[in-house]
């Protein structure tokens, strides 16, 4: 239980190390773009090897779908949500979509990690490296918009050690849970945290990448997706 959660706050910090490498100072566009757009590739890979591969060998394509479906639903809601703050609050709710993201896509991945530890299968050092990868841009990309939109560094590193704490309880919670979790269950998660990632990708990880980093955001993408599946390769 102790090495579950020891994973689990390890894969966890990632979220507030890039918080913090998101206030301390001002990021060019273009890095902060590039960030991203490497976090986005490792996502893309970490749905298609780690996620949907695993929910499909664990408990079949129906309860994977319906987790996809699910995830992407309350991920598309929420955002929805925040959208309509910060409409209300002037743009107050800049960067919160990065950070809703991490939230909604972090608890049922970070849940994996958990479920496969009791399993006893080991931990999946893809899965692991893909999450760390893609936190840490998620982490720095919402600092610096939130920062700009004139957020204390206080508020900003409250919010992601907010998120941070709650992902690695999921962890936690996905091992202590998985003796009792059905294998349609464990499916269910893993397209949860898939649906909701590839709404967050498509509607605000993507965008801002292409935005900041331009022509570059594609060849940073690929080159995030080719380092993830080379460590899922090899796990």
């Amino acid at each position: 239980m102790l090495a579950a959660l020891g994973w689990g706050l390890l894969a966890a910090s990632s979220l507030l190390v890039g918080a913090l490498l998101g206030v301390v100072r001002s990021w060019r566009d273009g890095l902060v773009g590039a960030v991203l757009a490497f976090g986005a590739g490792a996502l893309i890979s970490s749905i298609s090897f780690e996620l949907a591969a695993e929910g499909f060998r664990v408990g079949g394509a129906v309860p994977v779908a319906l987790g996809i479906g699910v995830g992407a639903l309350a991920f598309f809601l929420a955002d929805r949500g925040v959208e309509n703050l910060g409409g209300r609050e002037g743009g107050g709710a800049a960067g919160l979509p990065l950070a809703l993201g991490a939230l909604l896509d972090g608890i049922p991945e970070q849940a994996v990690l958990g479920i496969a530890l009791a399993s006893g299968e080991g931990l999946s050092a893809a899965l692991l490296v893909a999450i760390i990868v893609s936190n840490l841009p998620e982490g720095v990309g919402s600092a610096a918009d939130m920062r700009a939109a004139g957020r204390s560094r206080g508020q900003v590193l409250g919010l992601w050690a907010g998120v941070a704490v709650f992902a690695a309880l999921a962890t936690l919670a996905g091992y202590l849970l998985a003796d009792v979790l059905s294998p349609a269950w464990q499916a269910g998660i893993d397209g949860f945290a898939a649906g909701a990632l590839l709404v967050m990708l498509v509607d605000s990880m993507v965008p801002e990448a292409r935005e900041k980093a331009r022509d570059y955001a594609g060849l940073a993408t690929v080159l995030g997706f080719a380092t993830a599946a080379a460590l899922s390769a090899l796990s």
